[in-house]
């Protein structure tokens, strides 16, 4: 394939313009991952850039993937070595390993995960903080001041209270020789603006960079690509898809680009290779409603489509039965696959009633999101016992559990002891019970850390004559954990839901290791640790109905779109309302429209039990927003709810018949 076979004029000249810095604003389904692998593809072979001096920056390891495999596909093995398609978290994280030490970090650091710097954050907050202050809104504010370069001192003048927990939370990562996900971008842009030395380094071996996404940088991420890229880059986004605030996205920093640089070639990327024109005629007309910068309009030559059709429905039982009738007729009448269908919500709440229908009727779905089992404190803390005890010299399940519960082994003794392990050459474990620790660590704390070291040697002596579901509850029982949890948790109630967790995780535990035919703590660890790691979710299998939250659903598309709950303080969101306005949720309801490439359905119930009281509801604005001669209804007419009802399970009963699943 040629590199430029295909493109309209507008991904033509996208993909040329390799001088200046140039904005591409990608509209859905414009094809943006085709622009960005052909123009890499580009770049190598008539720019004059060697692999090596290119990077091309995403969000997510996916999206990476997808770039790198099909930029790689457009050229020869020998011309794409070095090529840097990376997440802008792993990019920061080689900037900060190339820059160890300039960045003030010794070798070996740890990276923090999200749940761990929160975890810390909540029991920095207990002892900072009254009790009714929400520990996730200091975690948040923490990570915004970060995001924003500002450090504890000028926070603290800001927020005294919240100020000292952000200097008491750096101050631990320091004694952990630990960095979070937000200093892997805080890091090296501090680091590349303020030192012209390392910014023409990484300038000299990073030549041109492409950013994907552009609509989704914080303020950090955009320091860091304008200070690795001054005039050699593409930034790819579109701000009518910039639905994440909630993390820090600033949707203006496209247009903060364009002032900063007055010399910037704007493309607008308009052609839609995904929907019908109806359901871009929607689209549009919703979206329209947002103020922009850079106006665009979609257009597709696929034809005008089917109109979108509206249910109405009592309530969300009633329209959960409302919609699976739907789609198993249409499924029927197409003869589509399952996998053809996706039913998108704005909570992961909304998805009960659709999941209990589809139960019932044994229709096969695939429920994206949510928390995983594997995200849990408690869980993790078990799991990273059970890796200390199974291998002595994991550093990171020490420094998990070392002071879980608290044992007096503080971020100052941890520092120490890791300054005497550094010297020794061994592990944290190892080093607790030498003697020459006493130099280094106070005698309470160097008794307290001997105390961790022989408790940890006897319950791994234990190992080899025990199941691990049973180890596991012994060492548990031994550290007082249950009392631990409860002490910890907001309330009883809470801690008693966390012992449930933990039990449910213990069973499981019993049941790997039947599994592993008793093979012990090594398979059952090994199991742990691939559970816990990665992408935990699977992929579907393409025959099975999709259910997604809309922010799960951007970058991907479907054959057929069921968008339900569209009714006010649903989609838009009441609370998001009151934090960011209507703007975001328009964004949010234009990503669930564009997502459908044949056809769109959308529902709403007249009631929705609220606290366990129903409440009449109003069909959402976004609804009035569309083109009313686009939109077929279905359910305005009055009739008595238990006949409704008796009728839709009627239908659903007669679907499943022709569709040979039994009764």
């Amino acid at each position: 394939m040629k590199i430029l076979d295909g493109l309209n004029d507008q991904q033509r000249e996208a993909v040329q313009l390799i001088h200046g810095p140039v904005l591409v604003l990608a509209g859905a389904g414009s094809g943006k991952t085709t622009v960005i692998a052909r123009k890499i593809a580009h770049l190598i072979t008539h720019g004059g850039y060697d692999a090596a001096h290119i990077a091309a920056v995403t969000f997510t390891n996916k999206a990476a993937r997808e770039m790198r495999d099909r930029a790689s596909a457009l050229l020869p093995a020998n011309a794409r070595r070095g090529l840097s398609v990376v997440t802008f978290h792993a990019l920061g994280l080689k900037i900060i390993r190339e820059e160890t030490e300039a960045l003030g970090l010794r070798r070996g650091f740890t990276l923090l995960d999200p749940r761990d710097a929160d975890a810390l954050v909540k029991e920095l907050c207990r002892e900072h903080l009254r009790k009714d202050t929400p520990p996730e809104d200091v975690a948040q504010r923490i990570r915004a001041w970060k995001d924003a370069a500002i450090m504890p001192q000028l926070a603290a003048e800001e927020s005294p209270d919240e100020g000292a927990v952000y200097a008491d939370y750096v101050e631990r990562l320091r004694a952990y020789n630990a960095i979070d996900l937000d200093d892997l971008i805080l890091l090296p842009a501090r680091l590349l603006s303020g030192d012209a030395g390392a910014r023409a380094r990484w300038r000299e071996r990073l030549r041109y960079l492409l950013v994907d996404e552009y609509q989704d940088t914080n303020d950090a991420q955009y320091r860091l690509a304008r200070a690795l890229a001054d005039q050699a880059f593409t930034a790819v986004g579109d701000d009518d898809q910039s639905v994440y605030s909630w993390r820090g996205a600033r949707p203006e920093n496209l247009m903060r680009l364009a002032h900063d640089c007055p010399n910037l070639t704007v493309i607008k990327l308009e052609q839609n290779y995904r929907s019908t024109g109806r359901i871009l005629k929607a689209a549009n007309a919703v979206i329209g409603n947002n103020p922009h910068l850079f106006p665009k309009k979609l257009w597709s030559a696929f034809g005008f489509g089917d109109p979108l059709r509206v249910l109405v429905a009592d309530d969300e039982e009633h329209e959960a039965i409302r919609v699976v009738t739907a789609l198993l007729h249409d499924k029927f009448v197409r003869k589509a696959d399952l996998g053809d269908y996706a039913i998108l919500y704005r909570s992961n709440h909304q998805a009960r009633p659709l999941e209990q229908v589809l139960r019932e009727h044994r229709v096969p779905y695939f429920l994206s999101g949510g928390t995983s089992f594997f995200d849990r404190v408690e869980v993790r803390d078990a799991v990273a016992y059970l890796r200390l005890i199974h291998n002595p010299s994991d550093d990171s399940a020490f420094l998990r559990v070392c002071n879980v519960p608290k044992r007096e082994i503080g971020p100052t003794t941890v520092e120490r002891l890791r300054d005497y392990a550094h010297r020794r050459g061994q592990s944290l474990l190892r080093c607790c019970r030498e003697l020459g620790l006493a130099q280094y660590v106070a005698a309470p704390q160097a008794a307290a850390l001997n105390r961790f070291a022989l408790l940890m040697e006897t319950l791994s002596a234990k190992a080899r004559a025990t199941t691990a579901g049973a180890l596991l509850r012994e060492t548990l029982d031994e550290i007082g954990y249950e009392a631990h949890l409860l002490h910890t948790a907001d309330d009883k109630r809470a801690g008693r839901r966390r012992m449930e967790l933990l039990d449910e995780f213990l069973a499981w535990v019993d049941r790997l290791g039947q599994e592993t035919s008793g093979r012990g703590l090594d398979e059952v660890v090994a199991q742990l640790i691939l559970n816990g790691m990665g992408d935990r979710e699977r992929e579907p299998d393409g025959k099975s109905v999709r259910l997604m939250t809309l922010h799960a659903a951007k970058g991907l598309e479907f054959p057929h779109v069921f968008l339900v709950g569209l009714e006010e303080d649903i989609l838009p969101h009441r609370a998001s309302l009151a934090e960011t306005g209507v703007e975001e949720e328009r964004r949010l309801a234009y990503v669930g429209i564009t997502r459908a490439r044949q056809t769109l359905t959308l529902s709403y119930a007249r009631r929705r039990r609220k606290q366990g009281a129903p409440l009449d509801t109003s069909p959402s604005r976004f609804l009035a927003e569309m083109p009313p001669e686009d939109l077929l209804w279905d359910g305005r007419e009055e009739k008595a709810p238990e006949e409704r009802l008796a009728h839709g399970e009627s239908h659903l009963k007669g679907l499943r018949g022709l569709l040979g699943q039994g009764s």
